[in-house]
């Protein structure tokens, strides 16, 4: 299947893009997320493996209950995660689209234009080789896609309190993004 089977009006998208420079999406961040569950030293080991590769700092995140049966506790380090934006997010993001061949499901894209896929072993990045005292690590990617303006929801000061079904990024559009600007081949 290809992207037109998805989209079938790409070329009206495209259009309505060039049209309007305030419609044409773009990548507000990457979100990079490895869960370990309650080992201590593989999350120590796990972000170390995140500023590898993305160069920032991971944040660690809490478990938000108790699970007995994963020997989980609220509160305890389970997660890191980095958040990346502009530059960085664009080059982390083609590094990651290329471990999963440039092939994302179609599943994988919500309403509102965001798309989550998972890379199995960290080492399928390109340029990254394998250290057998850190291990392996699989990692969830998290792509956020909007048009300029949908600040407007964020802010603080003078916050609207709606924005246009018009002017928030539909599923076909982040298909017809990603396609466009990274080769990314619907499946």
């Amino acid at each position: 299947m290809t992207i037109h089977d998805y989209v079938p009006n790409i070329e009206e998208i495209i259009e309505k893009w060039n049209s309007n420079p305030m419609y044409k999406p773009r990548l507000a961040k990457v979100v990079v997320n490895i869960s370990v569950g309650a080992a201590v030293e593989r999350l120590g080991n796990a972000m170390r493996v995140l500023e590898e590769l993305t160069g920032q700092k991971p944040v660690p995140r809490r478990a938000k209950r108790t699970i007995k049966d994963f020997g989980i506790r609220k509160g305890e380090n389970i997660a890191a995660k980095v958040t990346l934006r502009r530059e960085k997010a664009v080059e982390f993001l083609r590094k990651a689209l290329e471990a999963v061949n440039n092939k994302i499901k179609a599943s994988s894209f919500d309403e509102n234009g965001n798309v989550s896929f998972g890379i199995r072993e960290h080492i399928l990045i390109p340029g990254v080789k394998y250290d057998p005292e850190i291990g392996v690590f699989g990692m969830d990617v998290a792509i956020s896609i909007e048009r300029p303006g949908y600040r407007i929801l964020r802010r603080r000061r003078m916050r609207k309190k709606h924005l246009p079904r018009r002017h928030r990024v539909s599923r076909e559009e982040a298909m017809v993004f990603l396609h466009k600007e990274f080769g990314v081949e619907i499946v």
